[in-house]
């Protein structure tokens, strides 16, 4: 299980995890290095520091979904079975904090502030798989590569403007929208002759909200 600072703020983060840092590791993995394996011991819990990290599982046929891409701040690796439903991966050269779960679990227990903490991001992180769901199962193409950009703009902080980046390759976007990637290549090129964004290998910009977000929120008929 995986969670976004997005559904939290700094400092109830710092309040309810207070003295934890103290017995943080810190490490670092170089691009496409395993962070953890699916099926592994959930041994720790990871926040992100720099980098992007991807999550992955290998389906009994071969093929790869991959769930969520994760940036700097979020969390990581909160199984509540013991063992890592999905790999992760380091998109890019990535640093993370790694925290033993045996103190995660022992400072949720006694405080209450840091259980309170836990029960929110699991809360957000449940309205992410139901919004996964959709786009997934009742969206377009269009509609799905849209809306990961305007996704991709809301979460990654920068200045107004300014290129959003795009770390992760056109292969691993299809795999997490369920798309081919030669869709995926068509539709980015043809939402640049329309003008709707700016597009490189590792970025894109913004050149028309408005026209992103109909993209984005068109329905069928």
């Amino acid at each position: 299980m995986h969670f976004s600072s997005q559904a939290t703020q700094d400092r109830p983060e710092r309040t309810a995890l207070g003295g934890l840092d103290a017995i943080a590791g810190t490490v670092s993995f170089p691009r496409n290095a395993e962070i953890h394996s699916q099926g592994g011991t959930a041994r720790h819990c990871y926040r992100i520091l720099s980098g992007c990290v991807r999550t992955v599982k290998l389906m009994e046929d071969g093929r790869r979904q991959v769930n969520e891409f994760l940036f700097p701040g979020d969390w990581f690796g909160f199984e509540a079975e013991g063992e890592f439903e999905f790999a992760a991966e380091a998109v890019g050269p990535v640093v993370l904090h790694r925290y033993p779960r045996p103190a995660f679990d022992a400072l949720a227990a006694r405080e209450p502030a840091a259980a309170s903490w836990l029960l929110g991001l699991a809360a957000a992180q449940l309205r992410h798989a139901r919004d996964r769901m959709v786009t997934l199962g009742r969206r377009t193409a269009t509609e799905r590569i849209a809306g990961f950009l305007s996704e991709m703009a809301a979460r990654q902080p920068r200045e107004s403007g300014s290129a959003v980046a795009l770390p992760m390759s056109r292969g691993d976007i299809a795999d997490h929208l369920g798309l081919t990637i030669e869709t995926v290549c068509r539709t980015l090129a043809q939402m640049r002759r329309d003008g709707a964004i700016g597009l490189s290998r590792t970025s894109f910009t913004i050149r028309n909200r408005a026209a992103l977000q109909a993209l984005a929120s068109a329905t069928r008929h």
